[in-house]
Protein backbone atom coordinates (compact mmCIF):
# COMPACT_ATOMS: atom_id res chain seq x y z
CA UNK A 1 0.00 0.00 0.00
CA UNK A 2 1.51 3.40 -0.82
CA UNK A 3 2.34 5.30 1.88
CA UNK A 4 0.11 8.58 0.24
CA UNK A 5 -2.80 6.34 0.87
CA UNK A 6 -2.34 6.40 4.74
CA UNK A 7 -1.70 10.10 4.86
CA UNK A 8 -3.33 11.88 7.34
CA UNK A 9 -4.84 15.00 5.87
CA UNK A 10 -8.19 17.71 6.67
CA UNK A 11 -10.72 15.48 5.25
CA UNK A 12 -9.49 12.38 7.71
CA UNK A 13 -9.71 14.62 10.40
CA UNK A 14 -12.48 15.69 10.05
CA UNK A 15 -14.09 12.34 9.41
CA UNK A 16 -12.49 11.03 12.58
CA UNK A 17 -13.69 14.24 14.68
CA UNK A 18 -16.99 13.15 13.37
CA UNK A 19 -16.65 9.60 15.13
CA UNK A 20 -15.23 11.11 18.36
CA UNK A 21 -18.13 13.28 18.65
CA UNK A 22 -20.48 10.39 18.77
CA UNK A 23 -20.00 9.47 22.44
CA UNK A 24 -21.46 13.35 22.71
CA UNK A 25 -24.63 12.94 20.53
CA UNK A 26 -25.24 9.45 22.72
CA UNK A 27 -24.81 11.14 26.31
CA UNK A 28 -27.33 13.79 24.92
CA UNK A 29 -29.70 11.71 23.89
CA UNK A 30 -29.95 9.55 26.79
CA UNK A 31 -30.15 12.56 28.88
CA UNK A 32 -32.88 14.16 26.77
CA UNK A 33 -31.28 17.38 25.65
CA UNK A 34 -32.31 17.34 22.09
CA UNK A 35 -31.55 20.63 21.75
CA UNK A 36 -28.03 20.05 22.14
CA UNK A 37 -28.54 16.55 20.21
CA UNK A 38 -29.65 18.14 17.25
CA UNK A 39 -26.75 20.42 17.52
CA UNK A 40 -24.11 17.96 17.48
CA UNK A 41 -25.84 15.75 15.24
CA UNK A 42 -26.26 18.16 12.38
CA UNK A 43 -22.64 19.53 13.34
CA UNK A 44 -22.02 15.31 12.10
CA UNK A 45 -23.96 15.60 9.25
CA UNK A 46 -22.63 18.23 7.73
CA UNK A 47 -18.93 17.31 8.11
CA UNK A 48 -20.05 13.87 6.48
CA UNK A 49 -20.77 16.16 3.09
CA UNK A 50 -17.85 18.63 3.64
CA UNK A 51 -15.14 15.71 4.01
CA UNK A 52 -15.93 14.37 1.03
CA UNK A 53 -16.08 18.04 -0.90
CA UNK A 54 -12.33 18.46 0.71
CA UNK A 55 -11.19 15.60 -0.87
CA UNK A 56 -12.69 15.21 -3.66
CA UNK A 57 -11.79 19.10 -4.25
CA UNK A 58 -8.39 19.32 -3.45
CA UNK A 59 -7.59 15.26 -4.59
CA UNK A 60 -7.09 14.26 -1.13
CA UNK A 61 -8.60 10.94 -1.36
CA UNK A 62 -6.92 8.28 0.60
CA UNK A 63 -7.56 4.46 1.09
CA UNK A 64 -7.78 5.78 5.05
CA UNK A 65 -10.35 7.77 4.22
CA UNK A 66 -11.90 5.54 2.20
CA UNK A 67 -12.55 3.33 5.22
CA UNK A 68 -12.78 5.71 7.99
CA UNK A 69 -15.72 7.81 6.21
CA UNK A 70 -18.36 4.76 6.41
CA UNK A 71 -17.45 3.57 9.09
CA UNK A 72 -17.90 7.11 10.85
CA UNK A 73 -21.34 6.85 8.87
CA UNK A 74 -22.10 3.48 10.26
CA UNK A 75 -21.39 4.74 13.87
CA UNK A 76 -23.44 7.20 13.69
CA UNK A 77 -26.07 6.24 11.61
CA UNK A 78 -26.80 3.11 13.89
CA UNK A 79 -25.89 4.62 17.34
CA UNK A 80 -28.64 7.57 16.30
CA UNK A 81 -31.24 4.93 15.39
CA UNK A 82 -30.48 2.34 18.04
CA UNK A 83 -30.58 5.34 20.59
CA UNK A 84 -34.27 7.11 19.19
CA UNK A 85 -35.50 3.36 19.42
CA UNK A 86 -34.44 2.66 22.81
CA UNK A 87 -36.47 5.77 23.93
CA UNK A 88 -39.84 5.35 21.52
CA UNK A 89 -38.95 8.20 19.53
CA UNK A 90 -39.18 6.49 16.24
CA UNK A 91 -40.59 2.50 15.26
CA UNK A 92 -38.17 -0.31 16.33
CA UNK A 93 -38.93 -1.87 12.81
CA UNK A 94 -36.89 1.27 11.59
CA UNK A 95 -33.75 0.99 13.34
CA UNK A 96 -34.03 -3.09 12.87
CA UNK A 97 -33.87 -2.45 9.22
CA UNK A 98 -31.36 0.25 8.68
CA UNK A 99 -29.05 -1.98 11.45
CA UNK A 100 -29.74 -4.97 9.56
CA UNK A 101 -28.66 -3.84 6.25
CA UNK A 102 -25.44 -2.29 8.08
CA UNK A 103 -24.65 -5.49 9.73
CA UNK A 104 -24.80 -6.84 6.15
CA UNK A 105 -22.53 -4.80 4.37
CA UNK A 106 -19.91 -4.94 7.17
CA UNK A 107 -20.40 -9.27 7.17
CA UNK A 108 -20.03 -9.02 3.29
CA UNK A 109 -17.15 -7.02 3.24
CA UNK A 110 -15.33 -9.37 5.84
CA UNK A 111 -16.18 -12.23 3.62
CA UNK A 112 -14.51 -10.73 0.42
CA UNK A 113 -11.43 -9.68 2.23
CA UNK A 114 -11.32 -13.29 3.74
CA UNK A 115 -11.50 -15.02 0.66
CA UNK A 116 -8.83 -12.31 -0.77
CA UNK A 117 -11.52 -10.52 -3.25
CA UNK A 118 -10.03 -7.02 -4.27
CA UNK A 119 -12.06 -4.78 -3.22
CA UNK A 120 -12.35 -0.77 -3.47
CA UNK A 121 -14.31 0.74 -1.05
CA UNK A 122 -16.77 3.12 -3.15
CA UNK A 123 -20.14 3.35 -1.70
CA UNK A 124 -22.80 3.39 -4.83
CA UNK A 125 -25.42 5.94 -5.30
CA UNK A 126 -28.05 3.78 -4.04
CA UNK A 127 -26.21 4.00 -0.32
CA UNK A 128 -25.53 7.82 -0.44
CA UNK A 129 -28.99 8.35 -1.27
CA UNK A 130 -29.61 5.95 1.64
CA UNK A 131 -27.63 7.94 3.77
CA UNK A 132 -28.98 10.91 3.29
CA UNK A 133 -32.04 9.91 3.95
CA UNK A 134 -31.09 8.09 7.01
CA UNK A 135 -29.37 11.46 8.29
CA UNK A 136 -32.72 13.31 7.43
CA UNK A 137 -35.04 10.67 8.82
CA UNK A 138 -32.71 11.42 12.63
CA UNK A 139 -33.12 15.38 12.12
CA UNK A 140 -36.45 15.64 11.84
CA UNK A 141 -37.22 13.15 14.52
CA UNK A 142 -34.43 15.15 16.86
CA UNK A 143 -35.60 18.46 15.18
CA UNK A 144 -39.25 17.08 16.32
CA UNK A 145 -38.27 17.06 19.87
CA UNK A 146 -37.09 20.70 20.04
CA UNK A 147 -39.91 21.83 17.98
CA UNK A 148 -43.09 20.11 18.57
CA UNK A 149 -44.92 21.35 15.56
CA UNK A 150 -42.26 20.14 13.25
CA UNK A 151 -43.37 16.44 14.48
CA UNK A 152 -46.64 15.62 12.47
CA UNK A 153 -46.75 11.63 13.08
CA UNK A 154 -48.34 10.89 9.75
CA UNK A 155 -45.88 12.53 7.48
CA UNK A 156 -43.28 11.08 10.14
CA UNK A 157 -44.30 7.73 9.05
CA UNK A 158 -44.05 8.31 5.23
CA UNK A 159 -40.69 8.99 5.93
CA UNK A 160 -39.91 5.93 7.93
CA UNK A 161 -41.17 4.10 4.84
CA UNK A 162 -39.52 6.03 2.24
CA UNK A 163 -35.99 5.19 4.70
CA UNK A 164 -36.81 1.85 5.19
CA UNK A 165 -37.66 1.08 2.01
CA UNK A 166 -34.82 2.51 0.26
CA UNK A 167 -32.56 0.83 3.13
CA UNK A 168 -34.03 -2.61 2.09
CA UNK A 169 -33.47 -1.41 -1.92
CA UNK A 170 -29.84 -0.65 -1.34
CA UNK A 171 -29.30 -3.43 0.45
CA UNK A 172 -30.26 -5.79 -1.95
CA UNK A 173 -28.19 -3.62 -4.19
CA UNK A 174 -25.18 -4.59 -2.45
CA UNK A 175 -26.16 -8.20 -2.19
CA UNK A 176 -26.39 -8.38 -6.21
CA UNK A 177 -23.47 -6.91 -6.94
CA UNK A 178 -21.53 -9.33 -3.88
CA UNK A 179 -22.94 -12.41 -5.41
CA UNK A 180 -21.74 -11.17 -8.90
CA UNK A 181 -18.52 -10.70 -7.61
CA UNK A 182 -18.18 -13.83 -5.16
CA UNK A 183 -19.50 -15.55 -8.71
CA UNK A 184 -16.70 -13.86 -10.74
CA UNK A 185 -14.08 -15.46 -8.00
CA UNK A 186 -15.30 -19.09 -8.23
CA UNK A 187 -15.06 -19.15 -11.96
CA UNK A 188 -11.49 -17.90 -11.57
Amino acid sequence: MKRENLTINIPNIITVIRILLIPLFIIYLQRGVFLEALIVFSVMALSDGIDGLLARSFNQRTMLGAYLDPIADKFLLTSAFVCLAIYNLIPNWVAVIIISRDIMIVIGIAVLVVIDVKLEIKPNFDSKCTTVLQLLTVFVVLLGQVVPWVYIKEHTFILYILTSGLTVWSGFHYLYIWLNIFQDASGE
